[in-house]
């Protein structure tokens, strides 16, 4: 008994430390990134600490579970062998096993566990001084059993380099924002915009350009009349100029610079001298990310380029209003119609053009059908029913009846969605 009684303190003790190194573990490992950075600009000590240990988080658990562990054991072995004097034999070893799973289970995993998950950042600051020691007498045998598991996974074929990010920092923020969104925490337009910036990287140009068959373009070889006829009638500010052919794009006229020319000839339209004003074409190519796309955008101070596959043919063209509907969604301005091509029915069902794009109806309507094998609706369409349909066909997949209500020659123009089943809303 008495030497229960001597054990007794040493016991504790470990467990009070067990207990902080658990607490260590689940509170820096829950902290919140983005609060420690701005609380460390304020010139917090401890975050700056957390930030320090987060920058290496495989060795900084890896030293707080040996630490953890070689506490657990060392307790573990001093109540057995006191208890195994006392109660010789296999029930001493089991009243021993039985006694200290209560003790680490509830006092150094479940108790200190809830109260970092309670106040991860407090704890995390607190705990960050005796965390970095540890992480710096443990360091040098983390760094070796890390090798050894990397050489051990290795003899499977499981490759890790030394310093493999578990996360992505772009799919946790997706994961974040899908999170507070499915919480009501954060509204679909604000959902839209963010996941909009996060797709900025992984689309190219060929996902969001006005295909040929839709580019407004002007004859160069029509009279200066015509072409302000065509300038004005457009909608557009911006045009390409083609000479003999579509394809043969000689350059871009903007309808700012036709008025000066024509306010500079006295209003004399016959005398403006249209090579004279019309500017040189910007051509890129389809496989251009929107990313660099917008940098370059921004760092030619030009909003307009034309877009051409690996054999210089046109493809289409793209402005930085494109772009930044990814981002905001439709940007309507007098001339627009509020998300084009979209007619939402009083029965549910939506009848849509077959040239809108997935992005635009998903954002217009707030559905989630795929875009990662289609750019338009109507190419949704054809990928689904591995055919192009013909006028009347209905069809049913992701949820949404489709039903085929005009087809021009090998397009499909027009059709109609209902709405998501229940089930998959």
């Amino acid at each position: 008994m008495a030497a229960i009684l001597a054990l007794a303190p040493i016991v504790f003790g470990l467990l009070a430390l067990s207990a902080l190194f658990s607490a260590a573990e689940t509170s820096l490992t829950g902290a919140s990134r983005s609060r420690m950075h701005q609380l460390e600009r304020e010139g917090d000590k401890g975050a700056r600490r957390v930030n320090q240990l987060l920058t290496d988080q495989e060795t900084m658990i890896g030293a707080v579970l040996l630490g953890n562990n070689l506490i657990n054991i060392l307790a573990s072995a001093l109540t057995t062998q006191v208890i195994t004097h006392a109660i010789p034999g296999a029930w001493g070893v089991a009243a021993a096993t039985g006694i200290m799973t209560v003790l680490v289970l509830v006092f150094a995993e479940v108790l200190p566990k809830t109260l970092a998950i309670l106040r991860s950042d407090d704890v995390a600051r607190t705990l960050a001084l005796p965390t970095q020691i540890v992480v710096k007498v443990f360091g040098p045998i983390i760094y070796a059993i890390q090798w050894i598991v990397r050489k051990t996974l290795g003899v499977f074929g499981v490759r890790m380099g030394m310093e493999m990010d578990v996360l992505a920092a772009h799919e946790e923020i997706r994961g974040a924002v899908e999170y507070h969104h499915s919480e009501g925490l954060v509204e679909s337009h604000d959902r839209w915009m963010l996941g909009g910036v996060l797709d900025l990287a992984e689309m190219d140009v060929s996902e969001v350009m006005v295909h040929r068959m839709g580019i407004a373009m002007i004859d160069a070889g029509d009279s200066p009349r015509e072409i302000l006829k065509a300038a004005l009638d457009s909608a557009h500010s911006r045009l390409p100029l083609y000479r003999d052919e579509p394809e043969n794009i000689v350059g871009v006229l903007h309808a700012k610079d036709l008025l000066q020319a024509i306010a500079g000839a006295n209003g004399d339209i016959d005398a403006v001298d249209l090579d004279a004003i019309i500017r040189e074409p910007w051509f890129i190519p389809e496989t251009t990310s929107l990313k660099d796309q917008l940098a370059a955008f921004l760092k030619r101070h030009t909003h307009f380029a034309l877009v051409v596959d690996e054999y210089g043919a046109l493809q289409g063209l793209v402005t930085l209003e494109d772009i930044l509907e990814e981002i905001v969604g439709e940007i309507e301005d007098e001339h627009d119609v509020v998300v084009p091509g979209v007619r939402p029915g009083p029965d549910g069902w939506v009848a849509v053009d077959g040239a809108v794009t997935i992005r635009d109806l998903n954002r217009a309507m707030n559905w989630d059908l795929p875009d990662d094998s289609a750019v338009t609706i109507a190419g949704l369409l054809i990928h689904e029913a591995r055919r192009i349909p013909d006028a009347g066909q209905k069809f049913r997949f992701h949820g949404h009846q489709f039903r085929v209500l005009e087809r021009k020659r090998n397009q499909v123009t027009r059709l109609t969605i209902s709405p998501p089943a229940p089930a998959e809303h």
